[in-house]
């Protein structure tokens, strides 16, 4: 594997505007964290991957029905519940800035484990992810994400289509891989390993999005 090309050093400089950025270099969450331009950005091992601007209104009514349900069901819990944007760092193995180079923005995340929580998110695998897909989002970037989600062990994966009004769920198995259950849809309810007793119909999901 190469060797990531560092980011040339300016002394911390902040950047302000997101073209004066080399989409060729790798970069680290060190990096991200001095660029103060609007644009939204993720990175995935070290590649710049630039987020749709804002999100549709649909996109946020169903991430918002979600949401109400977590938050409900986690009232009391230790399990914290947090929408995006949110930054989630997926360190290899040293968790100093300078040697992070994925971090993710998911739709909303469940973290069990507070250790993983600092004032500047989350550093380390979320319990639960979701993800909500947008016209947007290209495969190459989806393909990534579940990569990421499957090697630092994320272990519920939930991806939600607005098209088709349905959520697929994988669940991390023994073996440390994905393992995806069926595709959930209208009149059906879900439920999750992660969050035992936890029960969401789909009607209440989609239900009063148009």
């Amino acid at each position: 594997m190469n060797k990531p090309i560092p980011y040339p050093d300016l002394s911390n400089e902040p950047v302000w505007e997101f073209n004066d950025i080399d989409a060729s270099l790798t970069y680290s969450y060190a990096n991200y964290l001095n660029w103060l331009f609007d644009d939204r950005v993720e990175l995935i091992k070290g590649k710049i991957f630039k987020m749709s601007p804002a999100p549709s209104r649909v996109h946020q009514e169903i991430s918002i029905n979600l949401l109400k349900f977590l938050i409900k069901f986690l009232d009391g819990k230790s399990c914290k519940v947090y929408a995006a944007p949110f930054d989630v760092r997926f360190p290899k193995e040293s968790k100093e800035d300078r040697d992070v180079y994925t971090v993710l923005q998911p739709d909303i995340c469940v973290v069990c484990d507070k250790s993983k929580l600092d004032d500047r998110g989350c550093i380390g695998a979320p319990d639960l992810v979701v993800e909500i897909l947008s016209p947007g989002n290209t495969k190459v970037e989806l393909l990534h994400k579940y990569q990421i989600y499957q090697e630092f062990g994320v272990k519920e994966y939930w991806v939600v289509s607005q098209s088709d009004q349905s959520i697929l769920i994988y669940t991390l198995n023994e073996y440390g891989k994905f393992q995806p259950s069926k595709i959930f849809s209208l009149s059906e309810k879900i439920t999750s390993t992660v969050l035992p007793g936890f029960e969401l119909a789909l009607d209440d999901v989609f239900g009063d999005v148009d």
